[in-house]
């Protein structure tokens, strides 16, 4: 019934073309029962693909695809050519104690963990933010807004995975995730060599340049307890109450690009 349907339309689109006026459309009914609109200056593959409810053959898809495909990979080779740049943590490691250390990015390493990186400091959204997850020889994880109505909304953000092109040695910085393509803002910088993360896919996209002695006194008391659910929906009001002691970020600024080397 499905295939004589098509012959009536496609008889039907030539018997009423006109040679003075422009195609008219045709409504035809297609394998699923569902009315589809079809205009007779197609090409023969894209009326049988609008009648038969399938893809298009890939030669004749829309060129939007193809450009799409093109401005994507501009923007990432615009991203892996951008400067290196600075960013300073002014923190609170405990009542009445605060210090500092920078961290400095390189998009060639990881282009888009880089932008979202700089994205999430324009924002601002890390005041506040506690070190929820300080594990003493492995990494100190921070990154879930201390308000919940950020957390909802940066949750969503999910950036595409950067291949690993930089080892997870000391120092470095390196986005957290819960699966394939789920970065948001959550990230750990690496106590210790932590090279088996490279075959997991964590790609660094920074390294700690000064005081790293400031990120190996985070306070790591509550080690892995805090639940990263209830930091989400709550904030920082569970974190105040059930884990008082945690260091957190008073500010995160950026404070300067790398300048170009000289030439030879």
């Amino acid at each position: 019934h499905a295939h004589a349907v098509r012959r009536v339309g496609l008889l039907s689109l030539r018997k009423n073309r006109n040679a003075n006026s422009r195609p008219a459309d045709l409504r035809v009914v297609n394998r699923r029962g569902l009315w589809t609109r079809v205009q007779a200056r197609q090409p023969r593959s894209a009326r049988l693909w609008h009648l038969r409810g399938e893809r298009p053959n890939p030669r004749t898809r829309p060129k939007m695809v193809t450009k799409a495909a093109a401005v994507l990979a501009c923007l990432l080779g615009a991203a892996a050519a951008a400067e290196p740049y600075q960013v300073e943590f002014e923190i609170t490691l405990k009542k009445g104690e605060k210090a500092k250390f920078t961290v400095e990015v390189y998009p060639d390493w990881a282009p888009l963990g880089a932008a979202r990186f700089r994205e999430i400091i324009d924002a601002g959204i890390w005041k506040a933010a506690r070190f929820f997850r300080v594990v003493s020889g492995f990494m100190v994880q921070w990154g879930i807004p201390g308000k919940p109505s950020a957390a909802a909304e940066w949750r969503e953000k999910k950036i595409t995975d950067d291949p690993v092109a930089k080892s997870n040695e000391r120092g470095t910085i390196t986005f957290a995730t819960s699966g394939k393509d789920s970065r948001t803002t959550q990230v750990f910088i690496n106590f210790v060599d932590n090279k088996n993360l490279d075959g997991m896919g964590f790609s660094p996209f920074g390294k700690v340049i000064a005081g790293m002695e400031t990120v190996d006194a985070i306070y790591a008391g509550h080690g892995e307890s805090p639940d990263q659910g209830r930091i989400q929906s709550e904030g920082n009001s569970y974190l105040k109450k059930s884990f008082p002691a945690l260091s957190y970020i008073n500010s995160a600024t950026l404070v300067s690009s790398t300048p170009p080397k000289d030439e030879a």
